[in-house]
């Protein structure tokens, strides 16, 4: 079969298939996973991961994945899983990648046994199926609970979140910073509308929560020093309407035969952007902000009529100010009318370490806030930024959906023993699979136990042993990773949604059935060579497949560990 690939297809193409393939594609997936799996819990170690001239210290299982530039092919599918993981619901990125790596440790010893990889596959749905639904009813839910518990709530499912981040002694602080600011957003819920700034300098409890807008000051032109820096109840004008005079040469070519007609065209101009500024002046706005540049002669024709202007803002800033402010972005400076206007209680520019900021706040009806993150090192304020994203969206996540389980892998244990005890109702193949299946969930708990210290398989027995004895009020026995110990998650308030469960389930059982059920890889060297240049086979060594790809992804591991 291969000979007639090589027959079919162009010269140097290399294709690899049956058992072995699946099995290499497994052992690049091996390879990945030993990365991330000592990020896992509140003790798990960082990465710090060298990229040119910056560097990169995070334990966050997305963040590690995406900066590991992995090439090879079906190890890719980690990437992303835990990609998805991060985007759909924040948090869990590390825990998905460790099941799917188990799941796959579990099915090579299965093919390597002879069973067939369709009924790996069928068996590993099954199972998947079989645990989210046990999940469904197992989860608390807290939608009947008052403003108060749930608030409570939602703070406890964000510590749970920073709990293994770097920021983990903080974590009560930012927990409630994050719950506040997903408040204020009202019913819409987009994290997008929740602006994360980063200056350097000052301690980590010197970072704000602004129930509006902040961003940096923009580029700014002679003149700008005059103006005002701080106004109430101001009136907000939000343009994407450039306020500068551009050179000719620029704009088009004029051909004259009369030197004066030049200063004619010269002094149209000069007209047509006081015409502009004389209609900005009269609508009576303070405060003027543009997408685009606004040049000095109208950052000083704004400062002697006591006007403040910024231009160059970024996109999201200005979309954040509209969102505040209630004003409505212009493109001409035809026709304004205070319906387009903005409001805000108290505009103010500041000193914020070695930057100044610019304040819009006390806002009606604002649906955005912004996070000003302090920090000492520039590493550490990049890794809070990180965590503060992932505690927003489990926020966000649990404020839409109020079911709760318990954290610490006892959610893992339960489900695992759930299976078990299934396993025994049915026979043949199918068991087998069902049944490691569940072994391969408890490797949360046993990572837990692992990375902290602790022996991974006296804790795990305990917790066996727990879950199987208890009935219902043990089934919510995890690992306490502080105290090498077993402990009841629910009480200690451990909490995680429910979602990022089901999430972290369903795509580690897809991206599993997915790597096994790739029996053949067709690779042509020839298309990984430069476009350009003569034609014709070059010196380099192509690979000679997919077990080489994993070879060169082990060695790569050993330099970021």
């Amino acid at each position: 079969m291969r000979k007639l690939m090589r027959n079919l297809c162009e010269d140097g193409t290399d294709a690899s298939q049956g058992k072995g393939q699946i099995i290499s594609n497994i052992n690049a997936c091996q390879a990945v996973v030993s990365i991330v799996k000592s990020t896992l819990g509140p003790r798990g170690m960082d990465k710090l991961i060298e990229e040119g001239n910056g560097t990169t210290i995070t334990n966050d299982g997305a963040t590690v994945m995406k900066k590991l530039n992995i090439v090879h092919p079906a190890a890719r599918i980690l990437v992303d899983i835990s990609k998805a993981q991060d985007n759909e619901v924040g948090d869990g990125t590390t825990s998905v990648v460790v099941i799917t790596g188990e799941l796959l440790k579990e099915a090579k010893h299965f093919l390597e046994d002879g069973l067939v990889a369709p009924q790996i596959i069928k068996g590993y749905r099954t199972a998947c199926n079989l645990a989210i639904q046990k999940l469904m009813d197992m989860a608390v839910d807290l939608k009947e609970k008052s403003a108060e518990e749930k608030r409570a709530m939602l703070i406890r499912c964000a510590e749970t979140t920073l709990n293994s981040k770097l920021v983990a002694d903080y974590k009560t602080f930012f927990a409630q910073m994050s719950v506040d600011a997903i408040t204020m957003l009202g019913d819409d819920l987009s994290v997008s509308s929740v602006g994360i700034k980063k200056v350097t300098g000052g301690s980590v409890t010197d970072t704000l929560l602004v129930e509006g807008v902040c961003f940096k000051k923009c580029f700014s032109y002679a003149g700008f020093e005059q103006q005002p820096k701080r106004f109430e109840n101001a009136k907000i004008l939000l343009l994407n309407l450039e306020l500068e005079l551009k050179a000719e040469k620029d704009n088009a070519e004029v051909r004259i035969t009369d030197p004066d007609q030049y200063q004619s065209i010269v002094d149209a101009e000069w007209n047509i952007i006081y015409e502009k500024l004389d209609l900005i002046a009269k609508s009576g706005a303070n405060v003027v902000l543009s997408r685009l540049a606004i040049g000095d002669l109208a950052t000083q024709y704004f400062a002697d009529r006591n006007i403040f202007c910024a231009g160059r803002l970024e996109v999201e800033d200005l979309e954040r100010t509209r969102r505040a402010t209630g004003a409505e972005v212009q493109t001409t400076a035809q026709g304004i009318t205070p319906s387009v206007l903005g409001s805000c209680g108290l505009f103010e520019e500041k000193q914020v370490g070695a930057e100044r900021f610019n304040f819009f706040t006390k806002c009606e009806k604002t649906k955005t806030a912004t996070i000003l993150i302090r920090g000492g090192a520039q590493q550490f304020i990049d890794e809070a930024e990180r965590s503060l994203n992932d505690s927003l969206m489990i926020v966000r996540r649990a404020m839409k959906n109020t079911k709760v389980v318990g954290g610490g892998g006892a959610i893992e244990m339960e489900l695992s023993r759930y299976l078990r005890e299934y396993a025994r109702t049915i026979s043949g193949k199918q068991q087998l699979v069902i049944n490691y299946f569940a072994r391969a969930l408890e490797v949360i708990p046993m990572t837990l136990a692992q990375n902290s210290g602790a022996d991974g398989t006296k804790v795990l027995n305990q917790l066996r042993q727990k879950h199987a004895a208890a009935g219902p009020e043990g089934r919510w026995f995890g690992v306490d990773c502080m105290n090498c110990t077993v402990c009841d998650a629910f009480q200690n308030y451990i909490w995680e949604p429910v979602l990022v469960k089901e999430s972290a389930l369903n795509a580690a059982t897809e991206a599993a059935c997915l790597i096994l059920s790739i029996d053949e890889t067709v690779k042509n060297p020839q298309s990984e060579k430069p476009q350009a240049g003569p034609k014709g086979k070059g010196k380099g060594k192509a690979s000679s497949g997919l077990a080489s790809c994993a070879s060169r992804i082990s060695r790569t591991v050993c330099l970021f560990i």
